[in-house]
């Protein structure tokens, strides 16, 4: 399969906002935007297969450099093929580079940064690594994801200024090794990230600088680690200004961020991509969204208050799930710990997102995204 000609198109804008309809075209296929992206990262969303991502309708899932490298090792999965005939998915793949991992993962006083990459040691058996941005391009050329980010340094919250000022002129320095760790890809595009914590003149020379150097996509990173809400806002009202909108136009990926709120804060600036646990890691426990503003978005189906009732999980939802089955029956699943739970409240939840991101596509298309969210926030 040849790679396409054109990586990412724009083929509307909302005229009261700045959200956008676009389409990512890979070798596995087209990804429309604004999407969500499910995170898989044992190269699994946890509890469903990939028959069940396919009739969800999920375009592409993020799988995880850092858990992939350490098992089964990218090695094995170079060996067999790569990640899609490994885990028998069609369409297109995300990998991330395994930064965040590797600083978050292991203990604090066992991570050791120097000026080419991070020591660091195993959280499955106390084994010594090495992630150099060469390192972490390598492993994710072996995986075989369509999309591959960049390495770089994700500072924690809170943090002081120059910590996040290192950490960012560090991933600004790895983000030039990355690139030419990936000259000689095929059929692969690289994001480079944007970091400076919620530091405003750190985040706009952030973006200027990711933005003038020569990656398909750019990703936002550093505004899911701890934030409020209204942080994660101001960086990318400080962001999405400074990034090419006409000339030298290219997809913008929104890391660690899914709740529905975020959502809508983010499209509405012209993110064009996200990617969280929520839906899946909510849907382990038993909370099953719905479109009600006051709860939430989201209901714990363990409650006594659902052991008898008939309707179905989500009010005029159509997955497979609500279709068959009842809020009494779930509620059994989860109190008795049945496999099968995890399974249908995943499905459900992803389906959820997915119904969502067709609404917002639609609703951009009509020019009324503001009317949408309005809608879905002001209940």
């Amino acid at each position: 399969m040849g790679c396409p000609k054109t990586f990412f198109q724009v083929f509307s804008s909302d005229r009261n906002s700045q959200a956008r309809i676009g389409q990512i075209e890979t070798s596995h296929g087209k990804i429309l935007t604004p999407a969500f992206v499910p995170v898989g990262s044992q190269a699994t969303v946890k509890s469903l297969d990939t028959d069940d991502l396919l009739k969800i309708g999920t375009q592409v899932f993020f799988a995880n450099t850092y858990h992939l490298y350490l098992r089964p090792g990218e090695k094995i999965i170079e060996k067999l093929c790569g990640l899609h005939r490994f885990a028998n998915w069609p369409r297109p793949l995300m990998s991330d580079s395994g930064g965040f991992q590797v600083f978050s993962l292991g203990r604090s006083d066992l991570v050791k940064i120097d000026y080419q990459g991070v020591t660091f040691r195993s959280h499955l058996d106390g084994s010594k690594h090495y992630f150099t941005p060469e390192k972490s391009i390598e492993i994710q050329m072996k995986l075989g994801a369509d999309i591959m980010i960049a390495f770089d340094h994700c500072a924690p919250y809170p943090a002081d200024f120059d910590y996040v000022r290192s950490a960012m002129e560090r991933t600004h320095r790895w983000a030039k090794q990355s690139l030419a760790a990936a000259q000689k890809r095929k059929n692969q595009f690289l994001f480079g990230v944007i970091q400076g914590g919620i530091e405003e003149s750190l985040r706009k020379k952030s973006a200027q600088f990711i933005a003038s150097l020569a990656f398909d996509g750019l990703a936002i990173g550093g505004v899911a680690v701890g934030e409020e809400k209204n942080e994660m806002v101001k960086v990318l009202d400080w962001v999405m200004p400074l990034l090419p909108k006409e000339k030298n136009q290219r997809p913008v990926h929104l890391l660690g961020v899914g709740e529905i709120d975020d959502i809508f804060q983010a499209v509405e600036r012209g993110v064009d991509s996200l990617d969280c646990v929520m839906p899946t890691r909510l849907g382990r426990m038993g909370w099953l969204l719905i479109e009600d503003r006051q709860r939430d978005f989201k209901y714990d189906i363990n409650k006594s208050q659902f052991a008898q009732d008939p309707s179905p999980v989500g009010d005029d939802c159509r997955c497979q799930v609500c279709r068959n089955f009842s809020k009494a029956y779930l509620h059994h699943l989860f109190r008795a710990h049945e496999l099968l739970a995890y399974r249908l409240a995943t499905y459900h939840n992803l389906f959820f997102m997915e119904q969502l991101f067709v609404k917002i596509r639609e609703s951009i298309k009509k020019g009324e995204f503001l009317k949408l969210k309005e809608k879905w926030l002001e209940q």
